[in-house]
C-alpha cells in the first residue's frame, strides 16, 4: 500500500493507517531510545561491575581477525557478554515486533510516549541535583568551619572528607531518591532550578560584600546548578521548539517542508551529536564521562564541594534525553509531513 494511497485513511483514533515509511521510521525510533538506555545500562554493567560486553565477546570470538585479548574470556565472561549482545538485538527486534503489532497507533502517540520518558529522565536529574547540591553545600559548610566532628564524630566526618564515600553513601542515595519524587511529579522544576541558581549567586555576593566570607564551596554550587540548568533544559526547549534557528526561511515554509526539513536535520545533525558524545564520553574507563565518575573526582579548589565528577554525567543526560527526544521529534514531524491530525501549536504559529 504506497503512500499516496493513504492521503486520507484515518482510523477511529486519528492516525493514518501504517505505511512501510511510517513503519520503519517507528522502529528506527523505538530502536534509538531503547539502543540508547540499553547502551547506558551496559555501560555500567561493563565498568562498574566488569561485565566483558559485547565488544569484548567479538574480539575474544575473532570473527574479525586474530584476538587481542590477554586472557580468554572464561564461561560465566562469555556468558554475560552474550546475554550484553542479545540485549542489543533485543531492542531492534522489540521494536519491530511493536511497530507490527500496532499498525493503526497514530505517530503522534508514540512521540508523545517518548517525551514523556525524556521528561522523566530530566525530573529525575532536576531532583536528584537539588537534593545533592544543598545535602553536599552542607555537609562541606560544616566541615570548612569545623562543625561536622560535633555532630557526626571523627571517624564519620574523616569518611565524609573522602569523595568515595560521601558519593556512595550520601549522594548515590539522594540520586535514587530523586528517581522517586519524579514518579510523583510532573512539574520539570526549570524555573525553580533558575531561582536557586540566583539565590545561590546571590548568597555568595552577600557573604562577601556585608560579611567578607567567601569559600570555593559556594562557587561550586552555583556552577553545579548552572550546568545542570543548562544541559537538562536543552531536550524540554527542543519540544517547545525553543532552540534559536539562524535561518531566515524556515518560518515562511508550509508544515510539510518543516516536518520534512527537522525530519532530516534530526538524524544528520541532532541525533549523531549525541551519538558522538556517548562514544567520546563512556567508549572506555578514561573516557571523559567514565573517568570522573568512576573515580568520584572533585575539584582541586581545597573545601569545595564533592560533585565534579557529577557534573561529567550531565553530558550523558544531555546526550540521552535529547536522543529520545530527536527521536519523538522525528515522529512528531513525520506526521506534520503527512498532515496527520493533532498538531501543536507552537508559538502560536501555523504555516499550511
Amino acid at each position: 500500500m504506497s503512500e499516496s494511497t493513504n492521503v486520507s485513511a484515518f482510523d477511529r483514533n486519528g492516525g493514518r493507517y501504517q505505511t512501510p515509511t511510517s513503519a520503519f521510521t517507528r522502529i528506527f525510533c523505538w530502536a534509538s531510545v531503547t539502543l540508547t538506555l540499553m547502551f547506558i545500562l551496559n555501560n555500567y554493567l561493563i565498568f562498574w561491575r566488569d561485565w566483558p560486553g559485547f565488544l569484548t565477546l567479538v574480539d575474544h570470538l575473532a570473527l574479525f581477525g586474530p584476538s587481542s585479548l590477554k586472557t580468554p574470556l572464561d564461561g560465566s565472561a562469555q556468558l554475560l557478554g552474550w546475554l550484553q549482545a542479545l540485549s542489543y538485538f533485543a531492542c531492534i527486534a522489540g521494536s519491530a515486533l511493536f511497530t507490527a503489532r500496532t499498525p493503526d497507533r497514530p505517530l503522534r502517540q508514540d512521540s508523545q510516549v517518548m517525551v514523556g520518558i525524556a521528561a522523566y529522565i530530566v525530573r529525575a536529574a532536576f531532583w536528584a541535583v537539588i537534593f545533592v547540591g544543598i545535602t553536599d553545600m552542607v555537609i562541606t559548610f560544616l566541615r570548612v568551619e569545623n562543625l561536622l566532628p560535633n555532630l557526626v564524630g571523627n571517624d564519620l566526618t574523616t569518611s565524609l572528607g573522602r569523595s568515595q564515600f560521601r558519593g556512595a553513601y550520601v549522594h548515590i542515595p539522594l540520586v535514587l531518591l530523586g528517581c522517586v519524587v519524579a514518579a510523583f511529579t510532573r512539574s520539570l522544576g526549570f524555573t525553580w532550578l533558575a531561582l536557586l541558581v540566583v539565590a545561590a549567586e546571590l548568597g555568595i555576593v552577600i557573604s562577601r560584600f556585608i560579611f567578607s566570607y567567601e569559600q570555593a564551596f559556594q562557587g561550586d554550587l552555583v556552577r553545579f546548578w548552572y550546568g545542570a540548568l543548562f544541559l537538562f533544559a536543552s531536550a524540554y526547549t527542543l519540544y517547545e521548539d525553543g532552540h534559536v534557528r539562524v535561518d531566515v526561511l524556515y518560518a515562511g515554509l508550509t508544515t510539510r517542508i518543516r516536518g520534512l526539513i527537522n525530519i532530516w536535520g534530526s538524524l544528520l545533525l541532532g541525533m549523531s551529536l549525541c551519538i558522538t558524545v556517548m562514544t567520546i564520553g563512556m567508549w572506555n574507563k578514561s573516557a571523559i564521562i567514565n573517568s570522573p565518575m568512576l573515580s568520584f573526582e572533585v575539584s582541586q579548589s581545597g573545601f569545595g564541594m564533592y560533585v565534579k565528577y557529577l557534573m561529567a554525567s550531565f553530558l550523558g543526560i544531555f546526550a540521552v534525553t535529547m536522543m529520545i527526544q530527536f527521536a519523538s521529534y522525528i515522529l512528531e514531524s513525520l506526521a506534520d509531513y503527512r498532515d496527520e491530525p493533532g498538531r501543536r501549536e507552537i508559538g502560536g504559529s501555523s504555516a499550511h
